[in-house]
């Protein structure tokens, strides 16, 4: 193994929040390989005057930043809009790297998520049918090990490595994107209908990471991901695609306390687990949304006065 896929370097995106950003990169600096990890830093451009004011104050504080390899700092002169920032970041990274982790700005990590990373990118660089490697977890099973291979992949902090990455395709339309599979796919990538995930297609832009999953199940790739989570979204309420006022609802199971001792990455036999894959149905329920008191009070009516 050479030094330049030893510790793989990661790519942090980031916009215009800065204290969900201090707390990203805060939780990150507490690794014990961030002084052994390259940081590129990939700050979107600002949408109008006001979003440009705290695009620059972000700015300011990335230029304080210390306790990694080497820190990169990439400025977007425009607004990329997020799915043009982590595409065009991860194929800067890739054409120099072999291999990437891929950091949000609201993904606050365990102090023991580098390691987990680069372990699992050593261990499964040659096995070419793992072709992602998820830091998040909606499970929490401790008794069926530290991980497990699946084909769903989450995005709440991830890798890859460049060769897998080549075959993304950022789609346009969802006749684009679907071209070639059938309803059996469909139903495949949806677990039985309880992940529509599928429904982000008519988006515009679509999202990038419904496109890196068709692209991991067109190739019959699979995901390695932990039992436990190493990894925590504390951003969700200000973010691109959620609701602010679900904060007052109840809470997403993205926003959990991560694992906070060393998960094993050990030689698996690469192929999913049974009794894992009955379980990811019922992670779906809700979206992964717990109603507090008042949140199922609202929903209640809501589902009497619109659904009947």
């Amino acid at each position: 193994m050479n030094e330049n896929t030893l510790f793989a370097p990661v790519a942090l995106f980031v916009f215009n929040r800065l204290d969900v950003t201090r707390k990203t990169v805060e939780a990150l600096q507490k690794n014990r390989l961030a002084p052994e990890t390259d940081l590129y830093i990939f700050s979107d451009g600002g949408r109008d005057e006001a979003s440009w004011k705290l695009v620059h104050d972000l700015r300011k504080y990335l230029y304080t930043i210390s306790g990694f390899k080497t820190i990169h700092i990439i400025e977007r002169p425009y607004n990329f809009y997020l799915e043009g920032n982590i595409i065009s970041g991860i194929n800067e990274v890739v054409s120099e790297r072999d291999r990437v982790i891929v950091v949000e700005d609201d993904i606050c990590t365990s102090p023991y998520f580098l390691k987990y990373m680069n372990d699992a990118l050593n261990l499964y660089a040659e096995h070419k049918e793992v072709m992602h490697i998820s830091g998040f977890t909606r499970m929490h099973i401790p008794d069926k090990g530290d991980t497990h291979f699946t084909p769903y992949l989450s995005v709440y902090g991830w890798a890859t490595w460049k060769d897998r990455w080549q075959y993304f395709v950022h789609y346009k339309s969802r006749e684009e994107a679907l071209r070639g599979l059938t309803p059996e796919d469909l139903d495949k990538l949806q677990y039985g209908g309880t992940n529509p995930s599928l429904q982000f297609l008519d988006l515009n832009p679509i999202p990038w990471d419904i496109c890196w999953q068709l692209a991991v199940y067109r190739r019959k790739g699979l995901c390695l991901a932990p039992t436990q989570t190493l990894t925590r979204n504390t951003g969700l309420y200000s973010g691109t695609h959620f609701k602010s006022y679900n904060k007052f609802l109840g809470r997403y199971n993205y926003d959990r306390p991560y694992v906070t001792r060393e998960m094993k990455v050990d030689d698996l036999c690469i192929m999913p687990d049974p009794e894992i894959e009955a379980m990811y149905p019922g992670t779906f329920e809700g979206h992964g949304f717990e109603y507090n008191l008042l949140g199922r009070f609202l929903r209640y009516f809501y589902l009497r006065l619109f659904k009947r």
